[in-house]
């Protein structure tokens, strides 16, 4: 007989790709998130590049909504001096898909016109104006 947690996926850790984080912020705009990689070890892998993350968020009438967004960068100098540019692409990319998002609720319902009778008979959708799903 199998328990729940037979159907549990197999959670590792990549060792090759190992990272040590640092965080940033101002207390005004957000958040700069410096990964260091690490080896194994634990050891800085100077192999690979630093990456650099930003966080900011966006107020929406249903509370904040945190954004996260790439800040090319390859010093944490760089990165802070990009941090604007790349928080207002990010703001921007998040009100399109916002704004993408809304439009396909909307565009999902269906309004008969007033009058139709969908399904027709008795048992059949009568009068206008009443939303429906499709």
């Amino acid at each position: 007989m199998s328990t729940p947690t037979d159907k549990l996926p197999d959670i590792s850790m990549d060792a090759a790709a190992l990272y040590r984080e640092e965080v940033y912020t101002d207390r005004k705009m957000g958040i700069l998130r410096v990964l260091h990689p690490v080896k194994a070890d634990g050891s800085t892998d100077t192999a690979r590049a630093m990456v650099f993350s930003g966080e900011a968020q966006l107020m929406t009438s249903i509370g904040a909504l945190p954004i996260s967004f790439d800040v090319p960068a390859t010093t944490f100098e760089e990165a802070v001096a990009a941090y604007n540019a790349a928080s207002k692409a990010a703001l921007e990319r998040t009100m399109r898909e916002l704004q993408e998002l809304r439009r396909q609720a909307a565009s999902s319902l269906v309004i008969p016109p007033s009058g139709s009778h969908l399904g027709g008979g008795m048992g059949g959708l009568g009068g206008g104006g009443k939303i429906q799903m499709p």
